[in-house]
C-alpha cells in the first residue's frame, strides 16, 4: 500500500504579513483586517509621537545623570530614565501583539480558514481574555506604584548620590558596585552594619519566638475543657490586640522612662530593687523592646492558635488517652504538630514581619541609645537605621544599597522556609 503523505501548509501569508508588522498595523491591512489594521498604526503613531521626547531626554539623563550644574539634577534625570525604560518595556509589549496578531491571523488564511471580522475579534477577546482586561489597568498602575520605586530604588544603589552629590551643588555619577563594597570595607560602615545585623536577627528570632510561644500557651491553655470562664479569659487575651499598636507602644515608652516611668518609680521600687536604666543603656533597651514586642505580638497568635485547636479532631486524643498518653505527650504528638502544620505561613510572616518591624523600633526610642563610633543607634535593626542613613545623614546611595541587601536577605530567608513548611506542598 501506498504510504500516505501529509503535506503541512506554507507559512507564506503568514510570514509576510509578520514582517509587514514591522510597521504595526501594515501586516493586519495585509490580512485584509482594516479596522484593526488602522488601530493599531494610530496606536503606533500616538506613542511614537507622544514619547519621543521622553525617550530622547530620558535615555539620555539615564546614562549620563547629567552634565552641568545646576541646569541639570541627577535625581530627576534618574527617575525619567526609568520611566522612558517602563514606557518602552510597554511599547514592546504592544510591538509583540501586533506582530503576533498578524502572524497568527496569516496563519490562518494559510490553513484557508476565513479572516475574523473586527466584530467578531472583539467578542473573542471580551469572551476569552475579559480577565485580562479587568486587571490590565491595576496592572498598569501597579508598574508605576510599585516597580517604579524599587527601580529607583535599585539604581541609586549604584550611584554615588549623597549630601555632596546633590543638586544644585552637584552631579551624582554611577559608581557600579563601589557603593556595596564600602559596607564592608570602609571601617564605620562595615562595625556597624555587622552590628546592625546582628541585633536586627537577634530582635527577629527572640522577639518572634516569645510571640509564638506565648500565644500558643495561652490558647491551649485556655482550650482546656475544665476552664472556666473561657469568653472571659479570651476577651482579656486578646485586649493588647484591640489598642492601636502606636499607642501602646508610647505608653510603654513612658512607663520605662529612667526619670519618672512606673516600672521604676511604682513596681521596681515597691519591690526594692535599683532603678533600671531603660533608655540609656542599649542591654537594657534591648530587653524593653523584647517585653514591648511579646506583649503586643502574642494576642494575633493566641487567635490564630484558638481557631486551629478547635479544628483537631477530638478522636485523635481519645485514641491518644486509651493509648495512656499524659497530656506533655498528646501535646507533642498531636497539638504541637497540627499548629505547626496549619500556621507555618503566619509564623513565617511574624519572623518577617520583625525583622523590619520600624515602628516599635522608632517610637519606642527612635534607636537609641547613641553608641559611640557609630552611625547607629544601640538598638537600630537594619530597616531604622536606613531611615536614619536616609532622611537624617543624607546617604542616599548607601541606604537603597542596604535596602537592596536587606530585600534579598529576607525574601531568601521566606523562600527557604516557605519550601520547608508541609502547608505549602501538595499532597
Amino acid at each position: 500500500m501506498a504510504q500516505r503523505i501529509e503535506v503541512k501548509p506554507q507559512r507564506r501569508h503568514a510570514r509576510i504579513a509578520a514582517a509587514l508588522s514591522i510597521i504595526p498595523g501594515l501586516g493586519q491591512l495585509y490580512n485584509r483586517q482594516w479596522v484593526k489594521g488602522i488601530f493599531y498604526l494610530l496606536v503606533a503613531g500616538l506613542y511614537l509621537n507622544g514619547f519621543a521626547n521622553l525617550f530622547n531626554m530620558g535615555f539620555w539623563g539615564l546614562i549620563t545623570l547629567g552634565t552641568e550644574v545646576p541646569r541639570d539634577n541627577s535625581i530627576f534625570l534618574l527617575a525619567e530614565g526609568l520611566i522612558a525604560v517602563l514606557v518602552l518595556a510597554i511599547g514592546i509589549l504592544f510591538y509583540w501583539l501586533n506582530l503576533r496578531d498578524a502572524y497568527k491571523t496569516g496563519e490562518a488564511i494559510d490553513n484557508g480558514e476565513a479572516v475574523i471580522s473586527f466584530k467578531a475579534s472583539f467578542h473573542n477577546v471580551m469572551d476569552r481574555d475579559y480577565p485580562y482586561l479587568m486587571v490590565s489597568p491595576g496592572v498598569l498602575l501597579l508598574v508605576f506604584t510599585v516597580i517604579f520605586p524599587i527601580l529607583f530604588s535599585f539604581a541609586l544603589a549604584f550611584t554615588n548620590y549623597n549630601l555632596y552629590h546633590m543638586a544644585p551643588a552637584n552631579l551624582a555619577d554611577w559608581v557600579g558596585l563601589k557603593t556595596f563594597a564600602q559596607i564592608f570595607t570602609v571601617d564605620i560602615w562595615r562595625s556597624t552594619f555587622f552590628s546592625v545585623l546582628g541585633w536586627t536577627v537577634i530582635w527577629t528570632l527572640v522577639a518572634s519566638t516569645l510571640s509564638i510561644v506565648l500565644g500558643i500557651f495561652f490558647a491551649v491553655l485556655v482550650h482546656q475543657k475544665d476552664l472556666k470562664f473561657k469568653k472571659f479569659w479570651r476577651i482579656i487575651l486578646v485586649l493588647p490586640w484591640a489598642v492601636p499598636g502606636f499607642v501602646t507602644i508610647l505608653v510603654f515608652a513612658g512607663m520605662f522612662n529612667d526619670s519618672f516611668g512606673a516600672i521604676n518609680t511604682t513596681i521596681l521600687h515597691a519591690l526594692g530593687i535599683k532603678a533600671i536604666p531603660w533608655l540609656t543603656e542599649a542591654k537594657w533597651t534591648k530587653v524593653a523592646l523584647l517585653t514591648i514586642q511579646g506583649w503586643l505580638g502574642f494576642p494575633y497568635i493566641f487567635i490564630v492558635t484558638t481557631g486551629v485547636l478547635q479544628s483537631i479532631p477530638e478522636d485523635l486524643y481519645e485514641a491518644a488517652l486509651m493509648d495512656g498518653a499524659t497530656a506533655m505527650q498528646k501535646f507533642r504528638q498531636i497539638t504541637l504538630p497540627f499548629i505547626m502544620m496549619q500556621m507555618m505561613p503566619i509564623i513565617i510572616t511574624q519572623y518577617t514581619f520583625n525583622f523590619n518591624n520600624f515602628n516599635i523600633i522608632y517610637l519606642f526610642n527612635s534607636g537609641g541609645p547613641a553608641m559611640p563610633n557609630s552611625t547607629a543607634g544601640g538598638t537600630d535593626i537594619l530597616v531604622s537605621w536606613i531611615y536614619k542613613l536616609t532622611l537624617k545623614s543624607n546617604q542616599y546611595a548607601l541606604a537603597a544599597a542596604l535596602t537592596i541587601l536587606l530585600s534579598v536577605f529576607v525574601i531568601a530567608i521566606a523562600l527557604w522556609q516557605f519550601r520547608r513548611s508541609q502547608a505549602f506542598k501538595e499532597g
